[in-house]
Parts: structure tokens; C-alpha cells; sequence
């Protein structure tokens, strides 16, 4: 991996949850090439070892951690050790989040037609929402509280949450996504404010749209051909593609790094090719 340009955390640790997955994992992997040190937190524990492993073979110091980010007493156990294996908390990416079928209708728009035919609003499961809620809310609130503590009044001390495109405008089918997503934005408004005289810089990024193994077959049919959903994202991203993941690397560190960003606080910055400029028209 190359960074798009270098900063130096060098002895800073870094924590980010949801670092067994593809997204969050590349963070850990940038965010170690800048010297840091890297806990990476995540519910299943081979993941996370496995990128973290990763790391340690290009040179870099990182652990991997089981963590449930809807458990307090888990996340506190977990910080315990990490203060033991590489020292407090610096640097805290929230990016355990996600989305549940529970939680997501089959059409886009209500016609009575649909009613028994399909599972439409009606039919949204209640725990299905609750889960997404709580995992995308309290699994960014629950570990704040617990690794903030740590940051107060140290120079350099910054919050990165994930936001997403569905927080400006909500997208069809999600409504829970949506508006937990929505909440994060808000919430690191919040706690920019919360924190500003103790140090704390809080920040979020809102990707666009980025193939993963999570949205893929909503994207493309078994034959590689483009959904319908695709044909109507890529028509309204300006520059008509999907974003590569590297390209959130630049504004993570951009965002992490206290030379470029001392005075950004309370922003949730798009990286979206355009798409939460665009009107459709």
C-alpha cells in the first residue's frame, strides 16, 4: 500500500473497531505505515489477527482484539490490555457499523399491490431494526465512552467516525442504515462540541459508494451485470464509477493528523464522486 502522502504518528496508538473487515482493516494498514501503533478491534478475532499480522510482516507494531462493541464490560477489558500491549489511546476510529435484511424492504416505493407479496415496510422486523440501530449508534457511542478517557488533554487526540452518504439523503429500502447513519453525524457534532476544551477533535468521514462483499450482489446480477440499483448509483455520481477504497485513505489522514487539521472539528466530510452534490438534474 502507498500512501497518498506521509504523516508522522509515531508512537501513537491507534484503536479502530471493525478492523477485521476490508474497509477498516486498510485504515489499520495505513495508519501503521505512519508510524503508529495499531490495536485492531473487531468480533471476530481471526480477522483482525489476520490484518494485523499483516502489518507486523511490512515492519509495522499492531495486535489484533475480540471485541464487542455493544458490550461496555468487553470494550473495557479490552482497553485494559491494550494499554498493557502498546500504551493508551491516541487515536479512536469508530468503524464497526452495518446493516441487517431485518431491517430493509424489497421495494423501493409502497403500492398496495405489494401487501402479502413481499416484505415491505410493514413487515420491518422491530429486533431487526433495533440491531442495526445499536450497532451502528451504540457501537460508536459505547467505545467512545470508554477510550475518550484516555485521550483527554493529550496533544494530538482524535476521533474519526464513519458516517455515509445515507446521513445527507436517505437511500430506498434502508430506513434503519439510514437513520442510524444520520445519528452518527450528528452525534460527532455532538461530541466535537463536548470535547473541544479537553483536546479531543472529532470528526467523521461519509464514503459513497464502494463495492464490497457486503453490497455486491445488490450491485451486480450472478452474471456480473449491473443491477438496476447500480445503473441508478453510477447515474448519479457525477463521475460515473464507484470509489476505490484507497481513496478514503487520504482524508483519514488528512483528518488524524494534527499539523494539517488542528482547527477541523465537528465535520463530516463526503467522499462520494459527487454524489451528495448532485441534484439528479
Amino acid at each position: 500500500m502507498k500512501l497518498p502522502f506521509n504523516i508522522d504518528l509515531k508512537d501513537k496508538v491507534v484503536v479502530i473497531t471493525g478492523a477485521g473487515g476490508v474497509l477498516c482493516g486498510m485504515f489499520a494498514k495505513a495508519l501503521a505505515k505512519t508510524g503508529a501503533k495499531v490495536a485492531l478491534l473487531d468480533l471476530n478475532l481471526d480477522a483482525a489477527t489476520n490484518n494485523a499480522n499483516e502489518i507486523i510482516e511490512n515492519g509495522g507494531i499492531a495486535k489484533g482484539y475480540q471485541c464487542n462493541v455493544l458490550d461496555k464490560d468487553n470494550i473495557e477489558k479490552v482497553r485494559q490490555e491494550i494499554n498493557e500491549d502498546l500504551g493508551t489511546c491516541d487515536i479512536l476510529v469508530n468503524g464497526a457499523g452495518g446493516n441487517s435484511p431485518k431491517a430493509t424492504t424489497e421495494n423501493e416505493f409502497f403500492e398496495e399491490k405489494d401487501l402479502n407479496n413481499m416484505k415491505t415496510f410493514f413487515d420491518l422486523d422491530a429486533e431487526g431494526v433495533r440491531f442495526v440501530f445499536d450497532l451502528n449508534y451504540m457501537g460508536t457511542l459505547l467505545p467512545t465512552q470508554v477510550f475518550a478517557i484516555d485521550m483527554l488533554n493529550k496533544e494530538g487526540a482524535s476521533i474519526i467516525n464513519i458516517s455515509s452518504m445515507n446521513a445527507f439523503t436517505p437511500l430506498t429500502k434502508i430506513p434503519a442504515y439510514s437513520g442510524a447513519k444520520a445519528a452518527i453525524s450528528n452525534f460527532t457534532q455532538w461530541l466535537a462540541v463536548h470535547f473541544a476544551k479537553a483536546g479531543i477533535r472529532c470528526n467523521a468521514i461519509a464514503p459513497g459508494f464502494f463495492i464490497s462483499k457486503q453490497n455486491e450482489k445488490l450491485l451486480f446480477s450472478e452474471d456480473g451485470t449491473p443491477t438496476k440499483r447500480c445503473e441508478k448509483i453510477l447515474r448519479n455520481t457525477p463521475v460515473n464509477r464507484f470509489g476505490k477504497e484507497e481513496e478514503l485513505i487520504g482524508t483519514l489522514l488528512y483528518l488524524v493528523c494534527e499539523e494539517a487539521s488542528s482547527f477541523v472539528n465537528g465535520v463530516v466530510i463526503p467522499v462520494d464522486g459527487g454524489f451528495s452534490a448532485y441534484s439528479g438534474v
